[in-house]
């Protein structure tokens, strides 16, 4: 779940496929607000393999 400028910004730099799927997430992450890092946070947390 990404806010409208954020969503904006990751599709015109083409990070998501047509399915809407993105190979690199850390490139995504690295482009994300703090706003929706915190509405991520234990999608995040379980990519990056935390034990929470």
């Amino acid at each position: 779940m990404l806010c409208e400028t954020c969503y904006a910004q990751v599709v015109n730099e083409k990070l998501p496929d047509g399915k809407n799927f993105v190979a690199d997430f850390e490139a995504l992450l690295d482009r994300i607000c703090p706003g929706c890092t915190d509405i991520n946070r234990p999608l995040i947390d379980d990519m990056a393999g935390s034990g929470e």
